[in-house]
C-alpha cells in the first residue's frame, strides 16, 4: 500500500509538472514528494501515540524541504506540492485526493482553542502560490484558489476565488481544467477588476462631457464679449 501510494505521488507530479522528465528525477529533485513521504511516517507515529518523535520527524522534514506539515494533519493520495518552499499545513487540516499546492500556501488556524481549527480541502482542489486558507472552513471538490488569495469562508465545489478577502469570480475560463497557480488568466473574471474598469469608464465619460460643457461655456463667454464689444462700437458711432 505504501509503495503504491508512493508511485501514485510520483506519477501525479509528472502529470502536473511538464518539467518532470522521469520518475528518477522526481524522486531525487522534488521536495514536495520528500515532505509528503516524511509526513506519512510522522502521521503514523502521531497516531501510535509517539507524539514527540512525530514532531521531531516533521521538524527535520521542514529543515530539509522548507515545507511544514504537522504530523496530525490528514493528507490524501496523489497530493502534489509544487516548488513547495514556505508551505504550512496545520494540525487539524484535512486534505482529500489529487490536490495541487503551490509554494507559500498556508492552511492555518484562527483560534487558540483546541479542536478543529484548520481547513478541510476537497478532492481536486488547486491552491495558488501564496494563498492563505484560514480557519475550520471547507473548500469543495474542484475549487480553485488564486495566488495570494486569503480565504476565510467556505468555497463551493468547482468555484474559483481570488482576492483579499477571497471572493468568487463569475466563471471558470472555458476549457480550463488545470489553472496554473489557481489563477484565472482572464482578468475580466475578477469582479473587483470589473468594478474598477466600470468606474474608470464612467470617469472618462464624465470627463468628456465636462470638456464639452466647458468648451460651450467658453464659446458663450466669447460670444457675449463679442456682442458687448459690437454694441459698444455701435453706441460710439451713433454719438
Amino acid at each position: 500500500m505504501m509503495l503504491r501510494t508512493w508511485v501514485e505521488g510520483i506519477d501525479a507530479i509528472r502529470a502536473r509538472d511538464p518539467a518532470a522528465r522521469s520518475r528518477l528525477e522526481v524522486v531525487l529533485c522534488y521536495p514536495g514528494l520528500h515532505a509528503i513521504a516524511f509526513h506519512r511516517l510522522a502521521h503514523k507515529l502521531w497516531h501510535w501515540g509517539l507524539r514527540l518523535p512525530a514532531r521531531l520527524l516533521s521538524h527535520i522534514a521542514r529543515m530539509l524541504t522548507g515545507i511544514e506539515i504537522h504530523p496530525g494533519a490528514r493528507i490524501g493520495r496523489r497530493i502534489v506540492i509544487d516548488h513547495g518552499d514556505g508551505v504550512v499545513i496545520g494540525e487539524t487540516a484535512e486534505l482529500g485526493d489529487d490536490i495541487l499546492i503551490y509554494h507559500q500556501v498556508t492552511l492555518g488556524g484562527t483560534s487558540l482553542v483546541g479542536g478543529k481549527r484548520h481547513p478541510t480541502i476537497g478532492n481536486g482542489v488547486i491552491l495558488g502560490a501564496g494563498a492563505k486558507v484560514l480557519g475550520p472552513i471547507m473548500l469543495g471538490d474542484g475549487a480553485r484558489v488564486g495566488a495570494n488569495a486569503v480565504v476565510v469562508s467556505d468555497v463551493p465545489a468547482g468555484a474559483t476565488v481570488v482576492g483579499i478577502p477571497a471572493r468568487q469570480v463569475d466563471r471558470r475560463p472555458a476549457g480550463a481544467d488545470l489553472l496554473p497557480y489557481g489563477t484565472p488568466c482572464d482578468e475580466a473574471l475578477d469582479p473587483g477588476l470589473k468594478s474598477a474598469e466600470l468606474l474608470r469608464q464612467q470617469i472618462a465619460s464624465l470627463s468628456a462631457r465636462l470638456a464639452v460643457l466647458e468648451e460651450e461655456r467658453l464659446r458663450e463667454r466669447g460670444g457675449a464679449a463679442e456682442a458687448a464689444a459690437e454694441a459698444g462700437r455701435t453706441g460710439a458711432g451713433q454719438r
